[in-house]
């Protein structure tokens, strides 16, 4: 393990460490509280200029939490696993939201050290990870010295920059459900300009088509539009039985978008938001249903 101290005239020493197994990170954070550094896409701006006032562990040494594999039940997605690590794995169609989300993450620069799990834990409104996450029912792994817990992560990120986070844990993986990664996804991100931007509303929907051609499984998460982003489980329901063709757009209504709380800043109003996530949702379904766009211009 790798240790340094630094001086800080004000609150005395602050300790550095960077672990290379789980169990001395976990060991560590048993001692008192810390500061996580994975990616450091956002760690670093945060800090900006000012000296640090936290204890920093380290945890990119942890080869453990590194990649993304699978178990009987559950596609996993390692703590450290980056947003390049995601666009590039070998994954079913109902990932290709994540994996269109992964894309709009920053540069490609920040692609290839910012992790998913991180996006998680900024728990930023606009994450851009969390919305597909929701899609395919995603829960999230916590452990500590002396316990490991799995949250929904709907029940994980809790507000603006809140998490189910407590001391002492870390986020160790991300678990899809094998039963939840079928059919196949979209993601539209509406923002004041096309590449490196905070969004201003985001949609992620999966469906799972039968036969027929009509929709047996729909899941709607709208991101940037509430404190939190939000499944919508009334358009999901509605839209069961639905013929998965142009028509998809206009199945959208008011009503289905009302647990959407969005907020007037500079990026847009409250308003626009929310006849934008009215926009997006139909797009987001279009795009995951493979409609043509020849045949939305008829």
């Amino acid at each position: 393990m790798n240790f340094a101290a630094m001086q800080d005239m004000e609150n005395g020493t602050i300790r550095y460490a960077k672990p290379h197994a789980l169990e001395e990170a976990l060991a560590l954070l048993a001692e008192g509280p810390w500061r996580l550094l994975a990616g450091g896409t956002d760690f670093y701006p945060a800090l900006g200029a000012k000296p640090l006032r936290e204890n920093v562990l380290d945890i990119n040494a942890l080869a453990e939490l590194r990649g993304i594999s699978g178990d009987a039940t559950h596609i996993i997605i390692g703590a450290r696993a980056t947003w390049t690590a995601v666009v590039r794995a070998d994954l079913p169609p109902a990932f290709d939201a994540l994996k269109a989300a992964a894309r709009e993450v920053g540069s490609v620069q920040i692609q290839n050290v910012g992790t998913v799990a991180g996006n998680l834990c900024n728990a930023s409104p606009a994450a851009d990870g969390v919305p597909a996450l929701m899609a395919l029912d995603a829960e999230v792994e916590l452990r500590s010295a002396n316990a490991a817990r799995r949250l929904p992560l709907e029940k994980f990120v809790l507000g603006n920059r809140k998490t189910a986070l407590h001391s002492g844990e870390i986020l160790t993986a991300i678990r899809v459900p094998k039963v939840s990664a079928k059919g196949t996804s979209a993601f539209v991100k509406l923002g004041a300009r096309r590449y490196l931007v905070i969004s201003i509303a985001m949609a992620a929907a999966r469906l799972v088509v039968g036969a027929d051609g009509r929709i047996e499984q729909a899941a709607i998460a709208v991101g940037s539009c509430s404190a939190v982003a939000q499944r919508l489980p009334a358009l999901e329901a509605a839209l069961a039985g639905c013929l998965a063709d142009f028509s998809l757009a206009a199945a959208v209504t008011a009503e289905h978008l009302a647990a959407l709380t969005p907020i007037d800043d500079v990026r847009g109003s409250r308003q626009y938001r929310m006849e934008a996530a009215r926009e997006i949702v139909g797009r987001a379904l279009l795009a995951a249903a493979g409609v043509p766009e020849t045949e939305l211009a008829a």
